[in-house]
């Protein structure tokens, strides 16, 4: 499978990239003097790219067990090199579930499939850069007024 994706030049330092989908996205970058932005940063959007595909992985396996949660969310921090071309060389992603009543061993389970098995920007990223991985539960509880 090929995918191609074109990025085109709207003025200054920012671009429109189409996908696949037929989505586009703008980017753009700091521009000195200039306060505005119009876009995303390539760099952060592959931090994006990769919670997104390990979320996708995480729901998608949680259905197939049939595991509801309340809410799910991941976030990412990537460190840059110092020198150019400065590239992500350490990443960690916090897994957040939140639920009343969520099975641990599900969720984790979830997590280690997306990590270890399924999710190919984690793949990727794996080919520079250090990754760590952390599952936080928010249990909820029921208060009586």
């Amino acid at each position: 499978m090929v995918d191609k994706i074109t990025t085109h030049w709207q003025g200054d330092l920012t671009f429109e990239s189409d996908n696949p989908s037929g989505k586009s996205v703008i980017m753009d970058t700091n521009i000195e003097g200039q306060s505005e932005r119009f876009g995303l940063s390539p760099k952060a959007m592959m931090l994006s790219s990769l919670a997104g595909c390990s979320a996708l992985d995480v729901i998608s396996i949680l259905n197939k067990m049939n595991e509801e949660i309340d809410d799910f969310k991941i976030e990412v921090s990537g460190e840059l090199t110092d020198e150019h071309p400065k590239y992500y060389h350490s990443v960690e992603l916090e897994y957040h579930f939140y639920g009343a009543h969520l099975n641990k061993k599900k969720c984790q389970r979830a997590v280690d499939l997306s990590v270890e098995k399924y999710c190919g920007v984690m793949e990727m990223f794996r080919q520079f850069a250090k990754i760590k991985t952390k599952v936080i539960y928010h249990i909820a509880t029921i208060r009586n007024t």
